[in-house]
């Protein structure tokens, strides 16, 4: 529906308002935020991306960083002319993203509470008798004997330290009770 006559306001300039300052932080908002915290503090706003990543001693473009040779083509040595090398004004980027990624994975998936007692619960009580398990009472989710075995040799996996500690203590128990 159109608006009514005579009702839009003018807009009138606003004097007292910093235009420079408007526009750089505009200019910073439109700016995506860079995750990686070595490569965000080291960046210049005054400089463009290609500027920035070499001299971080990074690679805009991984295709031209490391090209591949060609098969077809085989050029003389003469022809080959090798570009010089852009300086690399800020190594510690880069020594802090190797040292970065140096570091060993950290393990992210773990087991619930709920799960490992209840595997403790019944190789403590049946031993390696899945049939066993499976009647059991805190048998809960009414798990079958393969459901079972399956969910122990998840265990088994994920903490095999832990698991080889749980079953030397139930052969000390089981000799000290004979």
């Amino acid at each position: 529906m159109p608006k009514a006559k005579g009702k839009t306001r003018r807009q009138k300039f606003g004097y007292n308002v910093n235009r420079k300052r408007l526009n750089r932080n505009a200019r910073r908002k439109a700016a995506p935020r860079i995750e990686c915290s070595h490569i965000r503090h080291a960046w210049d706003h005054a400089k463009s991306v290609r500027q920035n990543l070499a001299e971080m001693g990074l690679a805009i473009d991984p295709n031209k960083a490391v090209p591949l040779r060609k098969r077809k083509v085989k050029a003389m040595e003469v022809d080959v002319e090798e570009r010089p090398k852009e300086l690399v004004r800020k190594p510690y980027v880069l020594n802090d993203l190797e040292a970065e990624a140096s570091l060993p994975e950290k393990k992210g998936n773990t087991l619930s509470r709920d799960l490992i007692d209840y595997v403790h619960y019944m190789v403590e009580n049946h031993g390696e008798d899945y049939k066993a398990m499976a009647r059991d009472e805190k048998n809960y989710y009414q798990d079958t004997p393969k459901q079972i075995r399956n969910k122990i040799n998840v265990y088994k996996r994920f903490y095999p330290a832990e698991w080889q500690t749980f079953i030397d203590s139930l052969q000390k128990i089981k000799m000290d009770v004979e």
